[in-house]
């Protein structure tokens, strides 16, 4: 089992175990790094969605920086098992944890956020068949981070306004048109 390291706010270098689960593939400290640089590094007032939580580590960057409320949903059994038990190192109530399908939660959910993060499983059309859902998610001011195996230009009614590359991660940060 591996672990990540918080980078940034109060939480900063506190570590948290990563479940071996194939296909979860933790966002890099430098990408997470570049993103609360992008975002700025307070987060105070914010709703935060970690669609795909998987470790859960943007989740709890946010959270770690402020946000009001981080929801974190994820559908594997043992990647959530991992998120509560990292989750109650915090013993945080801005932490919310969903299990479920990002889809079904999507089609679910009855207020915007100010920050989606996308992080899913790559080659299964995720991120295309999630932005119908989007408008449902966000509001006009809402900032939306995906990562994705290829440049996106834009996601439904949201078009990058920032993006990078690390590896084979290419990272954006979306804006509504």
């Amino acid at each position: 089992m591996s672990r990540l390291r918080i980078t940034g706010g109060r939480w900063r270098s506190r570590l948290i175990k990563v479940a071996d689960v194939p296909g979860l593939r933790p966002t890099p400290d430098r990408v997470r790094e570049t993103l609360f640089n992008w975002l700025g590094q307070d987060l105070s007032g914010w709703h935060c969605l970690d669609l795909f939580a998987g470790s859960g580590i943007l989740g709890f960057e946010c959270a770690s920086r402020g946000a009001a409320e981080v929801v974190l949903v994820e559908r594997d059994r043992a990647a959530f098992a991992q998120l509560e038990k990292n989750a109650a190192l915090f013993g945080d109530e801005r932490l919310r944890l969903i299990r479920a399908d990002a889809l079904e939660f999507a089609a679910s959910a009855d207020r915007p956020f100010e920050l989606i993060l996308l992080d899913p499983p790559y080659r299964q059309g995720w991120l295309e068949r999630l932005a119908p859902f989007l408008p449902r998610l966000a509001g006009t001011e809402t900032l939306i981070y995906a990562e994705a195996e290829q440049r996106i230009e834009s996601l439904g009614e949201w078009r990058a306004i920032k993006a990078g590359r690390a590896g084979q991660v290419f990272y954006h940060l979306l804006e509504h048109r």
